[in-house]
């Protein structure tokens, strides 16, 4: 499959406010770009696509947080995040297209819808949450790279300053690129090309989206920040959705 330059320029446009959105709040890249990858190219193409950004911008991260990182709940998570990610592997590679954009489409839905209608809890939640949601966020990582909320909503509540949270989050990123690439390399899906060399065109932009969201990241309202956000992916979500449902 090739890409067209018109295909590639508005690739390039969703991969740097994606990476804006990933500067400002050490995750989300992935849930941003994805319901709007998921209409101009192939999954197969745009998830080991993103991989090359996250490697990048995960490592630009994880290296300039390096000091409050809390490393005893990212290996607490590791474990299950890994076993979640087999599963997930799994499935991208063998699993219809029409059905990966569905869950796709249907997993930012609900995570969105979530977010944007009910009030953030504070209340901290016990270390055993790390099986289950590190496992689901294992699964999703894999097929989609989408992670890293299902992350957030473990750390979130085990780590009360932001900075280590931010920080933490984009180092568990930067650990389940590595992962994810070994995976990807296995199964094949660098094989055609595609998304490698497009993953190289692309990556003045991710870059780029990373600077001005690490610029931003302490001039904006989180909060309001996030509403937009979300607001977004319902609507790039439900098409997602539709265009599954009709084929």
């Amino acid at each position: 499959m090739s890409v067209s330059l018109q295909t590639t320029l508005a690739v390039g446009a969703v991969v740097t406010g994606a990476y804006t959105v990933f500067g400002l709040t050490g995750f989300g890249a992935s849930i941003t770009a994805m319901p709007l990858l998921g209409q101009l190219i192939a999954l197969r193409v745009a998830v080991p696509m993103m991989l090359v950004f996250d490697l990048c911008a995960g490592s630009a991260l994880a290296w300039l947080n390096r000091g409050v990182v809390e490393r005893r709940e990212l290996l607490r998570l590791l474990p299950f995040m890994l076993a979640g990610m087999l599963l997930g592997v799994t499935a991208l590679v063998h699993a219809p297209e029409r059905w990966l954009l569905l869950a796709l489409g249907l997993f930012v839905l609900g995570y969105a819808g979530w977010s944007l209608l009910l009030p953030a809890s504070g209340h901290p939640i016990a270390a055993g949450w790390a099986a289950p949601l590190g496992t689901l966020g294992g699964v999703f990582t894999a097929l989609y790279g989408t992670g890293g909320p299902i992350y957030t909503i473990y750390l979130a509540r085990r780590i009360a300053d932001k900075h280590a949270l931010r920080a933490s989050i984009g180092s568990l990123i930067l650990m389940s690129a590595v992962i994810r690439l070994g995976l990807f390399t296995s199964a094949g899906l660098y094989a055609q090309g595609d998304a490698l060399t497009l993953g190289l065109r692309l990556l003045p932009c991710a870059l780029l989206g990373l600077f001005v969201g690490s610029r931003l990241h302490r001039r904006l309202p989180g909060r309001r920040v996030a509403q937009a956000i979300w607001g977004l992916l319902i609507v790039g979500g439900a098409s997602l959705v539709l265009r599954a449902l009709h084929g």
